[in-house]
Order: C-alpha cells, then sequence, then structure tokens
C-alpha cells in the first residue's frame, strides 16, 4: 500500500476553509464520499486508472485557538505496491501539493519539508510512508 501524508497550516478561518478544500480536491481529480465537520474523505473516480491505483484521500481539519489559520492533514494512500518512486499514488501525492501551494483561496503559512520515511508522520512536515 501507498500512503503519503502532508499537513499545512494555511489562513483562513474555520468557518470557511471547507468550500475551497472541496474546490481543491476536485480540481485534483477527486470526488467527496465523506464529509464531516474535522474530516474530508475523497477518491479518484473510477474508470481512469485500474482498480488498486484509485487514490483515496483523507484531509483531517484541526482548527487552533486562533481563528485566523486551520491545519489541515492530508493521507493520500492506495492500494499499489510503491515500487517506482513515481508512482500513481506520489503522481496524486505531488499535484496535490502544489495545487494547495499555488492555490489563490489560501496561503499556506507552514510548510516544512522532510524526506520520506517508513512510520508515522510528525506535524507540518511533507512525508512519505510506506507499508
Amino acid at each position: 500500500m501507498s500512503r503519503y501524508i502532508c499537513d499545512f497550516l494555511v489562513n483562513l478561518s474555520p468557518a470557511h476553509v471547507r468550500s475551497p478544500l472541496k474546490k481543491l480536491l476536485a480540481d485534483c481529480g477527486l470526488e467527496i464520499v465523506s464529509d464531516l465537520e474535522d474530516y474530508l474523505m475523497a477518491r479518484e473516480i473510477p474508470g481512469r486508472v485500474s482498480f488498486a491505483r484509485l487514490v483515496t484521500a483523507e484531509v483531517f481539519i484541526v482548527t487552533k485557538a486562533t481563528q485566523s489559520a486551520v491545519n489541515l492533514s492530508f493521507v493520500i494512500k492506495n492500494e499499489e505496491l510503491p515500487l517506482n518512486f513515481n508512482n500513481h499514488c506520489r503522481q496524486v501525492f505531488d499535484l496535490l501539493r502544489l495545487t494547495i501551494a499555488h492555490s489563490d483561496d489560501w496561503q499556506p503559512i507552514d510548510l516544512r519539508s522532510n524526506v520520506p520515511f517508513a512510520g508515522i508522520a510528525t506535524a507540518a512536515t511533507f512525508s512519505a510512508t510506506m507499508n
């Protein structure tokens, strides 16, 4: 299973983050399948890639004490074995990160990078885990 994790701190109030987030996921070719107050799940539309390569994106919306910023934790995963570094899941993950970084809807505040590793990701890092 391929799994990639990244966290973004963005300059939006909790009340205004959902609409741009849904637009972002749609721009990356993902449709919303679950929509809760602090969680969104989206998946690739079947038909473009094989079933094992279909990507699921989970977004955890963590509100801070400040009302002007929201932490977005993304988990991008599929059932494809990550035999190549540039696998389909990684491509969707990279597309998502670029779309977030260049979005006109918000300004990312915290964007720290880290090298890929196996295990649990820490906050405010881009990381890749492979199980």
